[in-house]
């Protein structure tokens, strides 16, 4: 029998991917089979969805809408249980891409500490490999050796297209070959992610970028210092003009950069290897460029400010006491004062400083809490500001906090349709346009059955909604989840949650 998943915000999406192809209901009928009615019905979330037509659906409007996949791993929960103890947050998944790219710089060894064990470190290192790079786990670290030679004649293109992260090997690759190509990068999908900002700050450092059909082309003029203006303020787009700027000697200024953790651990990273950088954790970085590095280092990744985020949400949602350790605090601070002015009861610690030696940590400690939703809309905003990555979890504590939380997620089009999914586990949404949603609580939260989104945070609160669902729920397809969050089961579980994964038959 047909697994059959009756999902309003699949509808809403596949409404939205139509109308964006300019497909009408009529048309897309006919390519999968059916009716325009059923079609009308399928769009208002009215009308069961089989794994087969949602196939169907992908194949007719070319776009992958969910997956589950032969071999695929799923979670099942069994939600409504308290949560408690302490759970240590890992290392950035984010900040952990980025210094994989930046290894390239280095001519001698380079040893991560205690880098995640996730999908995307995984897939980054499998791209690495396949272009010429000694790269090997030593336990939770991880040792690279750039060759002498590089070349992408045998690039691992199935790895390289599921990651966002490729994109970054462009301003390292710039100082090793003349000319290149990367594939269209991957990761979750959210919408126009426009490539731009990397593109046209390339630029202005010497090289040119042919769009083509399916990769970029990637051609070294002449390097040049410079000042470079980000079109937008984004994390990976200011990460590879510093990649590029790092070994172009002279002075480079990057103004409107990012100033979030993982640009500022890669900045981190570049003094240990000999570049001058000034301006760390502001808009306006200075890069004092080296043409040649040659350095033995070793270097310690800072911790992840979303994972943090993710159990204080966690224990939010399961009216838990918990304990969340080495917390990242001055990128979080924000996001708790919001918590704060919800209700949320809590208590820090004292700051201690990261194995890296600059990175300010603490241990929080959330108590279960009556929450009342906030009179102003939540959004998120570049550093300093609520971090964009976490404002998806505002949505699923929204479903807990008494009263209507406003939402607006500017930045991607298409997460706030990811977010209607809750309303399968018993939230109560209004999706006003494909930014801005209106989340009404406290809602009991039900056990149900779905496909985890294509995207990395509306996943992990689908994943947390079940946990505080009470029944046994299933989440199908988690790789997305996989991609940033290390051993999620056992950690949970050993935390008093109720979690095993079990595998698509094949």
């Amino acid at each position: 029998m047909a697994t059959k998943l009756a999902t309003r915000g699949i509808g809403t999406f596949i409404a939205h991917v139509r109308e964006l192809q300019g497909i009408t209901q009529a048309e897309l009928g006919k390519a999968i089979g059916t009716s325009q009615s059923a079609v009308a019905r399928m769009e208002k979330g009215e009308q069961n969805l089989t794994l087969e037509m949602i196939d169907k659906v992908s194949a007719a409007l070319n776009t992958s809408l969910v997956s589950l996949s032969k071999g695929s791993m799923s979670f099942e929960v069994e939600g409504g249980r308290s949560l408690k103890g302490a759970v240590v947050t890992n290392t950035s998944k984010n900040a952990a891409t980025s210094l994989l790219c930046a290894s390239l710089l280095n001519d001698g060894k380079t040893l991560f500490k205690n880098m995640p064990h996730i999908e995307e470190v995984s897939r980054m290192l499998e791209v690495l490999k396949s272009i010429g790079v000694a790269c090997r786990w030593l336990g939770d670290d991880i040792e690279i050796k750039t060759a002498d030679t590089i070349t992408l004649e045998g690039l691992n293109h199935d790895a390289a297209i599921k990651t966002r992260s490729v994109l970054m090997l462009a301003g390292s690759l710039i100082h090793r070959l003349n000319e290149f190509r990367l594939p269209y990068a991957g990761g979750c999908k959210l919408g126009s992610r426009t490539v731009r900002p990397h593109l046209y700050a390339l630029e202005k450092l010497g090289v040119e970028t042919i769009v083509e059909e399916n990769d970029y082309r990637f051609i070294r003029k002449k390097l040049k210092p410079g000042r470079v203006v980000m079109y937008e303020s984004g994390d990976t787009a200011t990460e590879n003009a510093l990649l590029a700027a790092a070994r172009i000697p002279g002075k480079t200024t990057i103004v409107f950069a990012s100033a979030n953790y993982m640009v500022q651990d890669l900045c981190r990273f570049l003094q240990t290897i000999g570049v001058g950088i000034e301006g760390v954790g502001t808009t306006t970085l200075t890069v004092h460029g080296k043409v040649h590095i040659a350095v033995d280092t070793t270097y310690y990744p800072s911790e992840d400010p979303t994972e943090s985020m993710f159990f204080i949400t966690a224990a939010i949602v399961t009216n838990s006491q918990l304990t969340i350790e080495r917390c990242p605090i001055d990128f979080l601070e924000l996001e708790l004062l919001k918590l704060e002015k919800m209700g949320l009861k809590y208590n820090i610690s004292h700051r201690y400083k990261a194995r890296n030696g600059f990175t300010d940590l603490v241990d929080i400690k959330v108590y279960p809490s009556k929450l009342t939703a906030l009179e102003e809309k939540i959004y998120g905003r570049p550093y300093p500001g609520l971090n964009i990555d976490n404002l998806p979890f505002f949505a699923v504590i929204a479903t807990q906090a008494h009263g209507t939380t406003f939402i607006h997620d500017w930045v991607y089009e298409k997460r706030a349709l990811y977010f209607t999914e809750l309303d399968k586990l018993g939230a109560q949404t209004i999706l006003a346009d494909q930014h801005r949603i209106y989340i009404t609580g406290k809602t009991p939260l039900k056990a149900a059955e779905l496909v985890c989104p294509p995207a990395l945070r509306p996943a992990t609160i689908i994943l947390i909604a079940m946990l505080g669902a009470q029944g046994k729920s299933v989440l199908h397809n988690v790789y997305s989840i996989n991609r940033g969050y290390e051993n999620l089961v056992t950690r949970l579980n050993n935390l008093g949650a109720k979690m095993r994964k079990i595998r698509q038959e094949a």
